[in-house]
């Protein structure tokens, strides 16, 4: 089936489990991100400090981490209806915790709880690929990921208005505790209105829970080495919050942390081994073999495309003040406007990278959005306050859509590697790209925004070599439904 064959003014079959899954993404974002274009005035407010505004941005994306992995378990055994549903119901409650907190601390809890409401993204991923073919499943991932990735945009450039509509010192809270309220009542709606998979088709889940199924041994170490970086990400982030950093833990707090993060970790390793010990024994069928290489690539392309957006959406607003408050008088407002053409460009550069992938294949588009992704990030490094700021948002939105057509083309391929796991392969895919934001934005507490977008632009070439070594998906993966029947799925 061709791509050309999807109606986006359609709102029955496939195309309304699209729209609403990507609203339900979009309403995420929103709830997630609700605090980044009123950080300084939060700031103002309550009397933060640069340091605790830094801090307030990474403890945002920490908890996701974690989240996108137990969330992938969650939606493979549950199914994507029931999971997002109550994500979005139980994402509100540190959204109004956080809008009417009164101290530093309290703003701190509220925004590391609400990192596990970006885990909801990799809940569509799963519920998108079971609606859609091979042939279409990159542009329609693609428009799920941009136009949900689009809620970051849409609250930098509607919530300072709502705060200023509501009016007076409480209006900042009172613009996101809606944001709750939205979320709330849209767990309901998506309850009612979608189903896991199209009528008569089967919901393929793992034969185990807890961690995901490789087929060698070689690829069982492989696993085991890239969670790794997952874990010493929550320790970089325990010591930036410790007394070496900001302070709000104390020393005794964050050894129980370090403590906690690392038996995680070699709980996470007993699972893998568990659950792939007894198919392990004996060699693995062909047919049921996949390349565990696969999912480490395309881990490291989210960190670099996914990553850098997530960082630089945190903190493109305040950059943008900083940068041009004083040259040329832009206000906090304008500042949001002007950084929300970043992800403003989610709306086609992620649908136009999947598209792209299904076209002309996905290794070749994923490199050539990396190469545009690093000239981009460069040439953000080389702002000065006397440029133009028109010229600024162009640079910013033409480096904006390597970056997202870059996240189109990743998870143009993470449908396509094992349909039983999709949803713990997204969660880790999806994980990496909160490990990149946490990296970066740990980055920019210690550097200028200039050397910022230069280490991004680095890295970005690192990934690049690493995704020559990614295979083109052909053919057919097969699945076996319950009662034994072999069901051979299409990749091209």
């Amino acid at each position: 089936m061709s791509t050309q064959t999807l109606n986006f003014f359609s709102f029955s079959g496939r195309m309304k489990i699209l729209h609403t899954t990507w609203i339900a993404f979009f309403i995420s974002f929103v709830v997630w991100f609700s605090h980044a274009p009123l950080m300084l005035v939060i700031a103002d407010s309550l009397g933060m400090s640069k340091s605790e505004i830094k801090t307030i941005l990474i403890l945002n994306v920490a908890l996701t981490i974690p989240a996108r992995i137990v969330i992938g378990i969650l939606v493979d055994k549950f199914g994507p209806k029931r999971t997002y549903s109550i994500l979005l119901a139980l994402g509100s409650l540190p959204t109004f915790l956080f809008a009417f907190a009164d101290s530093f601390e309290q703003l701190a809890l509220a925004r590391f709880l609400s990192g596990f409401v970006g885990a909801g993204f990799v809940i569509g991923i799963r519920m998108v690929g079971e609606w859609f073919p091979a042939k279409q499943v990159g542009i329609a991932e693609g428009i799920y990921g941009g136009w949900g990735n689009f809620g970051s945009a849409a609250a930098a450039m509607s919530l300072p208005t709502l705060a200023l509509v509501f009016g007076g010192d409480d209006g900042w809270r009172y613009a996101i505790a809606t944001t709750g309220v939205v979320s709330l009542i849209y767990s309901v709606i998506y309850f009612f209105s979608v189903s896991d998979t199209p009528k008569g088709s089967t919901y393929f889940k793992p034969k185990k829970a807890g961690a995901m199924e490789v087929s060698s041994i070689r690829d069982l170490f492989f696993y085991v080495l890239m969670t790794i970086p997952l874990y010493a990400t929550l320790s970089l982030l325990t010591w930036k919050l410790s007394p070496a950093g900001v302070g709000l833990l104390s020393n005794i707090a964050a050894l129980f942390v370090y403590i906690g993060i690392w038996v995680l970790f070699f709980y996470n390793v007993h699972k893998i081994i568990h659950v792939n010990e007894e198919h392990l024994t004996q060699a693995v069928d062909e047919i049921h073999k996949y390349k565990f290489k696969q999912v480490a690539i395309l881990d490291l392309a989210y960190l670099i495309t996914f990553g850098s957006e997530l960082a630089v959406v945190s903190m493109l607003p305040m950059f943008f003040y900083d940068t041009f408050h004083e040259s040329q008088g832009i206000t906090m407002v304008q500042a949001g406007f002007s950084a929300a053409g970043f992800a403003f460009m989610n709306l086609v550069a992620r649908p136009g990278g999947g598209w792209i992938s299904d076209k002309f294949g996905r290794k070749l588009s994923l490199s050539i959005f990396i190469i545009g992704l690093s000239i981009g990030y460069y040439c953000l490094s080389l702002i000065t306050p006397e440029w133009p700021i028109y010229a600024v948002i162009i640079l910013t939105m033409c480096c904006s859509f390597f970056v997202q057509a870059g996240e189109g083309a990743v998870f143009a391929m993470v449908p396509l590697i094992k349909r039983r796991m999709t949803g713990q392969i997204a969660g880790m895919v999806g994980a990496y790209g909160n490990v990149g934001a946490v990296l970066f934005l740990t980055v920019l507490s210690f550097v200028s925004p200039s050397v910022f977008f230069m280490v991004i632009a680095g890295g970005a070439l690192i990934v690049l070599v690493a995704v020559q070594f990614i295979e083109e998906p052909q053919g057919h993966m097969v699945e076996v439904q319950e009662d034994g029947t072999v069901e051979m799925i299409e990749l091209t």
